[in-house]
């Protein structure tokens, strides 16, 4: 006597991968995961080895993770793998400050924000 099993939220030809908690705005996680959005897996990591952004690293071994994911858990071709989704969120936020002028302080938000890659396996078409 259990709970009863879940229903997959993602449908059978779809593997995914979360990255939470980087210490990056959202904004510039963003810039990142549009470079990689509806590409092929093998032209994304490409272009996440190559970018000079700092957060393209991590990045990529979401994009890897995923790819694993697919492959090990639900048995998808690899070579057929296209990032149907990438989507940044924010997360927490720690909030700093700074002491200004005449008394007063500044404040400092340090962002965090959390990645979502969903690669989904395309037909012989894409």
């Amino acid at each position: 006597m259990g709970k009863a099993k879940r229903e997959r939220a993602l449908g059978d030809n779809e593997a995914k991968a979360e990255l939470r908690s980087m210490r990056i705005s959202a904004q510039k996680l963003n810039l990142v995961a549009a470079l990689i959005r509806g590409k092929k897996v093998s032209t994304a990591l490409a272009d996440l080895t190559f970018s000079r952004k700092r957060i393209a690293g991590p990045v990529k071994k979401t994009l890897e993770s995923a790819v694993a994911n697919a492959e090990n858990n639900h048995q998808l071709d690899v070579d057929t793998l296209v990032v149907a989704e990438a989507y940044v969120g924010s997360g927490m936020m720690l909030k700093r400050w700074t002491p200004r002028g005449r008394g007063r302080i500044g404040r400092i938000r340090k962002r965090f924000s959390n990645l979502t890659i969903v690669v989904r396996e395309a037909g012989e078409s894409a």
